[in-house]
């Protein structure tokens, strides 16, 4: 039986979009929603307070149980007939999250948070949850458009195939087209055997590029045939291509990592461009324990 989809709630305006998006999404995919809170009192280097250590602990308890009901209202308010449930865990956020996609089949949160998820997608933690998380991510950063494509980054890395996999399973539960996009730029792409060559005819970049899309696409169309998909080959650097394609789109879905066009995708310039600026909901599949 697949995993509840698992959305971080922290009584922020950017959590509750995520909870709504989560439950639309929990029932596209028959699943249930569940809400977790993390929070860790202060109760450690603070000698100035005054609370016994019981008394923070009830404080924040009681805050995390408004928070969570707060939540389940917004999801009910979505879909009225979704199966909510939700935990408050005394644990950071990160770790609370971690510890949740263990048995999720998809874990969801807010662009930033406040609270017990604070700061949830800024240094260390996103890098947490996209590296240690064991199901995909989505970061919701803004209301979806209906009827937009997915669009995916293809860059030809294993990941990039979870990626390709995963961006047809949510065509597909949508009723949306596909747009598959790879990205080159005037001075390096990514051949098929993996090297780094000049561009010095562009026109023959892309028709050679173009075919490696088709393959790579070819048996996840047979087993999607009711996707119908769009290839497109650009001449960007892969943020902006994947920052342009995004425009109008239901979700973006890329790898946690990659190589040639989308090499470090989620490390430095490029994984901030696409966490504080992607203009739809942003998936992230991770890597597999043997490719970490």
């Amino acid at each position: 039986m697949a995993g509840p989809v698992v959305v971080g709630v922290d009584g922020s305006s950017a959590a509750l979009t995520a909870v709504k998006w989560a439950a639309d999404e929990s029932v596209r995919r028959h699943v249930g929603l569940r809400l977790v809170h993390g929070y860790l009192p202060p109760i450690h280097g603070y000698p100035e307070l005054v609370l016994a250590e019981n008394e923070v602990r009830r404080v924040f308890q009681l805050r995390a149980e408004q928070c969570l009901e707060e939540a389940a209202a917004a999801a009910r308010a979505t879909v009225p007939d979704v199966h909510v449930e939700w935990e408050a865990v005394g644990a950071g956020p990160s770790e609370a999250l971690i510890d949740q996609s263990r048995r999720a089949s998809l874990l969801v949160v807010g662009s930033e948070g406040r609270g017990g998820v604070a700061g949830l997608l800024v240094g260390s933690v996103a890098v947490a949850l996209v590296a240690h998380g064991r199901c995909p991510v989505v970061v919701v950063r803004h209301a979806e458009a209906l009827n937009g494509p997915v669009v995916v980054g293809v860059d030809g890395s294993p990941v990039s195939e979870r990626a390709i996999a995963f961006a047809f399973e949510e065509a597909s539960l949508r009723a949306a087209p596909l747009t598959a996009v790879i990205a080159c730029d005037d001075f390096v792409y990514d051949t098929p055997e993996g090297s780094l060559r000049l561009v010095s005819d562009w026109d023959a970049v892309q028709a050679e590029q173009r075919r490696a899309l088709a393959e790579r696409l070819a048996g996840w169309q047979e087993k999607h045939p009711d996707v119908t998909v769009e290839r497109e080959v650009v001449r960007s650097r892969p943020t902006r291509a994947l920052l342009d394609a995004g425009r109008g789109a239901q979700l973006l879905v890329v790898g946690s990592h990659g190589r040639g066009g989308f090499t470090g995708m989620l490390l430095g310039s490029t994984s901030q461009a696409l966490i504080h600026h992607a203009p739809c909901p942003l998936a992230v599949v991770r890597r597999t324990e043997a490719e970490r």
